[in-house]
């Protein structure tokens, strides 16, 4: 990943729980920097990187990301204690996503996406257990004509308790949630299109992107890559469930609305 240094701090961003900012940088760019010193910690930079790697060299759309180094100095004059707190916790590196200005949530209710594209979407997800692309909230963004996948810091719980993280492996996937079922995704297209680039040379390049400072205390990116070459053989424990979750959908768009799509509701043995 590129490096660049934060040089101003231009407001918070409140939808997700560990309080990313808005903060340019010295090679003109603008960033959402999420930061090592949130509530969360460093894991979930961690799997931001190795997830958002990943996706990367499968050929699915992510933003660009970068470490940001950070001077807490930059804080001093925010009025918001909170981000000065915040700042001051988070010296030294923090990643950056570039920023996609004028980027719209992206609702499959409003913008169509084919079967394939949400096929190869749903089979990232579950190999990474990603719980955090669901109907409630589906992070992805349209941008210039097209999607883009985002947030991946859920994914890759196992790192939490590296005791248990053998249990992660075949572990199924909860794919009755998930943004997309709505679109029917192609998920045997996607296997066959997506397997065959899972090589343990992109494992090896998506977990190496990450800084040792962020994995101080725990294994390196070789455990990593061991995980998720694991989790990928055994898709005989998951991809079934994810094909009988899309089986049992109804063919119909799913929308960010205060209720649950109908489907789910049926599913969950709702009115």
């Amino acid at each position: 990943m590129r490096h660049v240094t934060a040089l101003r701090y231009v407001t918070p961003l409140r939808e997700g729980g560990s309080l990313p900012g808005l903060m340019e940088a010295d090679d003109l760019g603008t960033y959402v920097v999420k930061f090592h010193g949130a509530g969360q910690g460093p894991r979930v930079l961690v799997a931001e990187v190795v997830a958002g790697e990943l996706a990367r060299g499968l050929g699915l759309p992510v933003p660009e990301l970068v470490t940001v180094e950070l001077d807490p100095a930059l804080g001093a004059s925010e009025p918001d204690q909170e981000v000065q707190e915040l700042l001051r916790a988070s010296p030294g590196l923090n990643l950056g996503l570039d920023f996609l200005p004028g980027a719209l949530d992206l609702d499959p209710a409003a913008f169509a996406l084919d079967p394939a594209f949400a096929g190869r979407v749903l089979w990232f997800d579950a190999l990474i257990g990603n719980v955090d692309r669901s109907w409630r909230n589906p992070n992805m963004l349209f941008w210039h004509g097209g999607p883009y996948l985002i947030d991946h810091g859920a994914s890759l719980t196992f790192h939490h308790n590296w005791p248990g993280a053998e249990a992660w492996v075949r572990r199924p996937y909860a794919a009755a949630d998930h943004v997309l079922l709505g679109a029917a995704p192609d998920v045997d297209a996607a296997d066959a299109e997506l397997a065959p680039l899972v090589t343990d040379a992109l494992l090896a390049r998506a977990a190496g992107a990450v800084p040792s400072v962020w994995l101080e205390g725990g294994p390196g990116p070789e455990a990593y890559v061991a995980q998720l070459r694991e989790r990928f053989e055994a898709r005989d424990a998951w991809l079934p469930g994810v094909r009988e979750a899309v089986a049992s959908r109804v063919d119909r768009p799913v929308t960010r609305a205060a209720n649950p799509p109908a489907w789910l509701t049926r599913r969950r043995g709702g009115a």
